[in-house]
């Protein structure tokens, strides 16, 4: 981590955004090499510009190209541009009207409060796979209609598909593809399953939400719900168990933030989040392809090219955060980008995930106020900013 710093460090003082050659990969083509936008305002203005640095080509998630055969299973809205993304955000977006989200906050307090429960009746152990991994999975499993016997399975998967390349996921390199495309293909198969059912039988859950939803005459079809559903189950478990798990981490090395924030639980809690996402920056970055010659803040980038959009990077910026490896939960302003920049594919899921991590680490304030977490043992991967687990004391 000490390297990563330095080296985002550095490449934030250049003039210009370095370009850099892609890496090799069994799974798709040499590709023509990226721009490395690590300073807030690029991340900001590409973000702001879809039109121009496209999500729709090739992919957004990966540096390399993505091929067709893992496009069917992970070709999900995030991989889009408009007018298909706004159409399907348009659908989807209908499991996140105010009755919905107000359901889910209130499932977010009872289970927070039963993971505690659980943590103080079982001893100190794991922090990652005690607490911070269990809120997440219930509620994007409990909102799907995901019963729990299906939980663990989900949660591997999950694990596959964001592992990287860490050996513990994925054991030969060669065989990256295949094993995502498997992990990718009984995730669906599970929702599909899951909404044949509900087609006929619906209830009050997601699935069945998505399944009947009709705007303007347009339903998802069986793939674009599949994917939907392998975005949120990975995208909506992953990144919050980790923003939960690196804020223990800060808030054991940060005692007098911890003390801060004691005195004022509930009053410091939306500042302390945002500061926590910032720091945490679940995912490291997203891709975009240049779809036309264009300058912006004084460099050119030409059509075809590449551009990776450091988020990780940007929240550390010097120009727009003061001393910004601190950890400062009073923070204010933190405009930062650990949900995505700005325009059309900022988190959908940015109101539930705060909401978790409030209600998370109040539940662990009030009744576990000295739990201190020990070293992580972090994600091989330079796209998710994980932990994979992490002792903890009380």
């Amino acid at each position: 981590m000490a390297e990563r710093e330095h080296a985002f460090e550095l490449l934030r003082r250049e003039e210009r955004p370095a370009f850099y050659q892609e890496f090799e990969v069994s799974f798709a083509p040499p590709g023509p090499g990226y721009h490395a936008l690590v300073r807030h305002a690029d991340v900001l203005e590409a973000s702001r510009n879809p039109e121009v640095f496209s999500s729709g080509d090739g992919g957004a998630t990966n540096i390399p190209d993505m091929p067709p055969d893992l496009a069917e299973y992970f070709g999900s809205m995030i991989n889009m541009d408009d007018p298909r993304h706004a159409r399907l955000r348009r659908i989807v977006s209908r499991a996140f009207t105010p009755r919905m989200i107000k359901k889910f906050e209130d499932d977010v307090e009872v289970a927070a409060g039963r993971i505690v429960d659980d943590l103080l009746a079982d001893g100190p152990g794991d922090f990652v796979t005690q607490v911070a991994a269990r809120l997440p999975l219930k509620i994007i499993c409990d909102m799907m209609g995901i019963s729990e016997e299906h939980y663990q399975f989900v949660f591997d998967r999950s694990n596959v598909i964001l592992g990287g390349f860490d050996p513990e996921y994925v054991e030969d390199f060669d065989q990256a593809a295949a094993k995502l495309l498997t992990a990718g293909m009984e995730l669906q198969r599970l929702v599909m399953d899951l909404a044949a059912f509900r087609k006929e039988k619906p209830t009050d859950d997601l699935i069945s939400t998505l399944v009947h939803a009709n705007i303007d005459g347009e339903h998802l079809t069986d793939q674009e719900l599949g994917s939907f559903f392998i975005l949120l189950v990975v995208a909506g478990n992953e990144t919050t168990r980790n923003a939960i798990s690196y804020g223990m981490r800060l808030l054991t090395t940060n005692p007098d933030q911890r003390a801060r924030w004691l005195s004022d639980i509930d009053g410091h809690a939306p500042r302390a989040v945002e500061e926590i996402v910032r720091l945490a920056s679940p995912v490291n970055f997203m891709r975009r392809k240049v779809t036309r010659d264009f300058e912006m803040n004084g460099n050119l980038y030409r059509k075809g090219e590449k551009a990776v959009l450091f988020y990780w990077s940007a929240n550390r910026d010097e120009s727009v955060f003061a001393d910004p490896q601190r950890f400062d939960i009073t923070r204010d302003p933190n405009p930062h980008v650990g949900f995505g920049g700005p325009g059309p594919h900022f988190c959908l899921g940015a109101h539930l995930a705060r909401r978790e991590i409030t209600v998370m680490f109040r539940e662990l304030l009030k009744r576990v106020p000295r739990l201190e977490a020990g070293k992580p043992d972090r994600l091989y991967s330079s796209f998710i900013n994980g932990i994979k687990r992490m002792p903890c004391e009380f």
